[in-house]
Formats: structure tokens, sequence, C-alpha cells
């Protein structure tokens, strides 16, 4: 007698969401080439997050801007379905009320999932807060789900490389292995991203996503190309035998 199949026994595997959410200074003083080129760099970012969605990988990306008051402009989205339009600069640079909106959106299960791996904030600036940013950018980094994000930085131009933006920056990543990324003109913003590009994607595909790359083993090679993965240099992953992290990072 023929055994009846049953659909219910069977389930597909789901991909682990791999969190990146942005901090963008969308101040008055980013406006012009600066947001441009911000906008570029974010949509290429996207674009090769889309490309490299798959059952087993997933990008789940927020876009949080502070330019006259913080915003969450895209709440927690797979990349492949995140419809992006390009963001305006105007206002001042309240990036406290930013990390607020980051640490709820972190905090909370239902919009970073359990299953998660270890998020990837990425704050971008041209100049100094203008808010009370001090105590809730430590609360972030030391208390909570927060404090086990990696945290990459970039800072736009002579106040944010040098001045007094510069401190704000350097405690942002205290405690990564990263360092602050310069970007002495706004052509140099989309270098960062396609860095950023690469250790997310290096870490969807590694055996253990929630270990982070060491930055200068992403350097692309010049001339830059197009594409910022060489998929020839990214390990295959393993899904036979999940590591402990994965199961129980958060």
């Amino acid at each position: 007698m023929a055994t009846q199949f049953d659909p219910s026994k069977f389930t597909a595997m789901t991909a682990k969401p791999l969190p990146v959410i942005l901090l963008l200074d969308t101040s008055l003083s980013m406006k012009g080439e600066k947001i441009d080129s911000l906008n570029e760099a974010v949509r290429r970012m996207l674009a090769t997050f889309m490309k490299e969605e798959s059952q087993a990988s997933e990008y789940l990306v927020s876009i949080i801007t502070f330019g006259g008051g913080a915003m969450l402009n895209y709440s927690p989205t797979s990349a492949s379905k995140l419809r992006y339009n390009n963001l305006s600069a105007q206002g001042n640079t309240p990036l406290g009320a930013a990390i607020d909106i980051a640490k709820l959106l972190i905090e909370d299960k239902a919009s970073t999932p359990s299953r998660a791996y270890r998020p990837l904030v990425v704050l971008v600036s041209d100049g100094c807060p203008n808010d009370a940013w001090k105590n809730k950018l430590e609360d972030f980094i030391n208390n909570d789900r927060s404090s086990k994000c990696d945290r990459m930085a970039l800072g736009v131009g002579q106040d944010a490389i040098s001045g007094s933006g510069r401190e704000t920056l350097d405690r942002f990543v205290a405690g990564t292995d990263h360092e602050v990324f310069e970007a002495k003109d706004s052509g140099e913003i989309s270098q960062f991203f396609k860095l950023v590009t690469m250790s997310v994607v290096t870490r969807s595909l590694s055996k253990n996503p929630n270990q982070v790359p060491i930055d200068k083993s992403l350097t692309p090679p010049e001339p830059q190309i197009d594409s910022p993965v060489d998929p020839a240099k990214i390990p295959t992953k393993d899904f036979s035998e999940p590591s402990e992290d994965e199961i129980t990072y958060w």
C-alpha cells in the first residue's frame, strides 16, 4: 500500500536575518554633494544585498536619520523588499534621539528576532551632535542586547575627521575592532559603504556569521570594481553543524 505524502512533515529552511542598522546624518551641513553621495552609496549597498539574499541569507535593513529630528525612515526590512527613496538634508544633528530609536529596535524582539545574527550598527556623520548623546551612547554600548552589536563609523569632512565631531565617532566604535573611517570628500563615502557591504556579506556566508571579519582583510584590490564582493575570496557556509554562537548568541 502506497504511503500518502504529508507535506506538513517537511519544512523549508528559512534564513536567519543579519540586521544592519544605519544611523545617517541628514543635517543641513550634509546638503549637496555629501547627501547625494550618501544616497548613491546606500543604493549600491542595498543592490548588492538584494543580489546576495537567498534562502540561506537575509539582510534585515533599518535606516534611521537625524537631521532636524530623528526618524525611523525604514523599519527592519529585507533588502530585497526595501524600496529606497533619496534622503534630503535639513536642520540640526540630534544623534542622541537617533540612538534612542536604534536602542528600541534592537531591544524589541519583534523588530530584531532572537534568532537573528549579531547586528551591525553603522554611523555616518559630518559634525558634532547638538543634543544629549553621551549617556545614551554609553547605555547603548554597555547595556542589554545593544551591547552585543558590532559598530562601524564614518566621518565625512574635517569636522568629523579632526574637529569637534571626532570624539563622537571614536566613542561609537570603542570596544570594537574597527577604526573610524574617514571621508575627506564626498566621493569617499562610497568606499566606506563598499567595506560595510563586504563585511556583511562575508559574515553571512561564513560558518559563524556572528564573527566579524578584520576590516583590512576586506580591502578590495586596485583598481576598484563595481562589485564590492569577490565571491572567490568568500568562504562558503557550512550548514551541517551550526556553532554554539549561532544558536545562543542572544
